[in-house]
């Protein structure tokens, strides 16, 4: 699996830019995954559903399955932070994994900055920047997109991932 991070602040882009490049890849006949990053707590459960009430009984993993989909939550508790790694091991192959956020990850980077955030761009801190999206003049050596040139961001992942569409 080929793994491509999304970086910026919130209010950045950041989910609309992912949410116009999966189908640019998948167009392309790739296999998508996305992991993201929450700041804050998130539950995907409701109190009272039966599965709510097995995790709140102390279940460590609660998997819902139904014909369309299946979820699996899994309750850290005592555990330490996840890993980037502990989590991609539990992906189904794919041929890329987008990250949004994990801006600490050792991962090749886009980063998606927009300057009136009032935040600074974080590339000049992080080697791991490959690129920015942004619609800003700035000042870098980096390659930057147009934030609405989509199928140029996606073919600048393929070629920085040297991904290759399948064969038909």
């Amino acid at each position: 699996m080929k793994v491509f991070g999304i970086a910026g602040y919130s209010g950045s882009g950041k989910t609309t830019l992912l949410e116009k490049l999966i189908p640019q890849f998948t167009a392309r006949g790739l296999s998508v995954s996305v992991i993201k990053h929450a700041h804050h707590g998130f539950d995907i459960d409701r109190p009272g559903k039966d599965s709510y009430r097995h995790r709140e009984a102390g279940a460590s993993e609660v998997l819902l399955s139904c014909n369309d989909r299946w979820a699996l939550m899994h309750e850290r508790r005592a555990e330490s932070d996840v890993s980037l790694d502990e989590l991609l091991a539990r992906l189904a192959p794919c041929d890329l994994v987008l990250i949004e956020g994990f801006k600490q990850e050792p991962i090749p980077k886009l980063e998606v900055y927009r300057p009136e955030n009032g935040k600074p761009p974080l590339f000049p801190e992080r080697r791991d920047i490959v690129a920015v999206a942004t619609d800003a003049e700035i000042a870098t050596s980096l390659p930057r997109l147009a934030l609405d040139d989509v199928a140029a961001i996606a073919g600048f992942v393929m070629t920085t991932l040297q991904l290759q569409e399948p064969p038909c």
